[in-house]
């Protein structure tokens, strides 16, 4: 034996605070399932141990393979529709930013009439003052 390695390595006894969730590649999934599918039942029960898997892990890959495989088999060949939402939101928006410019356009209309009736009022207060003095 090597000497500076010990017999048996002591595992650290720091826990972590939290567990990390372990994350499967989808190529490991794709082997597990496919190597999985091919045993017998003794060999699936070993197969999980030795992979430290739960057989409803196994199960949800394979439901999860299935329904994307359906998927992929019923999606049209070609450039996908174009939604019909898509082009009403499109329309939508457009007319919100013309309804918009106009809003402000009539702001700004009655802001500038509303100056011009306090400078008309203004006008006609300051011209009636003089009138009534010459009586």
């Amino acid at each position: 034996m090597d000497a500076q390695q010990p017999e048996h390595e002591v595992p650290d006894p720091e826990v972590r605070e939290r567990p990390v969730a372990r994350r499967y590649s989808a190529a490991y999934k794709a082997r597990i399932l496919a190597e999985y599918e091919q045993l017998d039942k003794a060999g699936k029960g070993a197969l999980m141990r030795r992979e430290g898997l739960y057989s409803s892990l196994i199960s949800g890959w394979r439901t999860a393979r299935d329904h994307g495989a359906a998927q992929a088999l019923a999606r049209p060949v070609g450039r996908p529709k174009a939604d019909p939402r898509d082009k009403k939101i499109e329309a939508l928006e457009g007319e919100i930013e013309r309804l918009r410019a106009e809003l402000g356009t009539t702001r700004q209309v009655i802001e500038v009439q509303g100056k011009l009736f306090a400078l008309l009022d203004q006008l006609a207060t300051s011209s009636e003052t003089p009138d009534r003095g010459e009586k």
